[in-house]
C-alpha cells in the first residue's frame, strides 16, 4: 500500500464536500473520457514523429498528428478548468492541483508553440519535431502527476471507505 509523507498525512486532496462536488460534476466524466483519449492520439503522434525522424517520411501527418494533439490538449483544460471550478470554486490553481496547473501551463505553452511555429514557418521540420517532442515530455510529466494525484484520491476514498465502515 502507498504511503504519503508525514507532511502529505495531514492534509487531504478533497474535503467531504468537495469529493461530493466531485462525484456530481459532469465534467468530472468528461475529464474521464478525455484523457484516455488524449493519451490515445499522443501515443499515434509520437509515433508519427518518431517515425519522420528515423525516417524523413511523414512530415504532413507528423503535423497534423500533433495539430489533433494539441486540440485534445485544450479541450481537456477547458474542461478542467471548468470541473476545477466546480470542485473547487476556482478555474485554475486550486491548493490540490496547483503544481499540476502550473506544469499544465508549460505544456500549453510547449504545444501552442508549436501552433505558432507551424502557421507562421518559423522552424525547420527537424526544430518542429523537437519542438514536438519537448511538448510530449512535458505533457507526459504532467500526465504522471494527474494519475499520480488519481491514486492518493483512490487511496482517501478506500481509507474513507474503510474508516466509515469501523465507526
Amino acid at each position: 500500500m502507498m504511503r504519503l509523507s508525514g507532511s502529505a498525512q495531514g492534509r487531504r486532496l478533497y474535503t467531504p464536500e468537495e469529493r461530493v462536488r466531485r462525484d456530481r460534476s459532469r465534467w468530472t466524466l468528461v475529464q474521464g473520457l478525455l484523457a484516455p483519449a488524449q493519451f490515445l492520439v499522443f501515443l499515434l503522434s509520437l509515433g508519427l514523429v518518431l517515425r519522420y525522424l528515423a525516417t524523413g517520411e511523414g512530415y504532413a501527418a507528423a503535423n497534423v498528428s500533433v495539430v489533433v494533439k494539441t486540440l485534445f490538449l485544450y479541450a481537456i483544460m477547458v474542461t478542467g478548468c471548468i470541473w476545477e471550478r466546480d470542485v473547487f470554486g476556482c478555474y485554475l490553481f486550486a491548493p490540490a492541483f496547483f503544481w499540476e496547473d502550473v506544469v499544465s501551463m508549460g505544456v500549453l505553452a510547449l504545444h501552442t508553440a508549436y501552433l505558432a511555429a507551424l502557421a507562421w514557418g518559423l522552424l525547420e521540420p527537424m526544430g518542429m519535431m523537437a519542438l514536438a517532442l519537448a511538448a510530449y515530455a512535458a505533457y507526459v510529466i504532467n500526465a504522471g502527476q494527474f494519475l499520480f494525484k488519481l491514486r492518493m484520491a483512490r487511496l482517501e476514498g478506500s481509507r474513507d471507505t474503510l474508516a466509515g465502515g469501523a465507526a
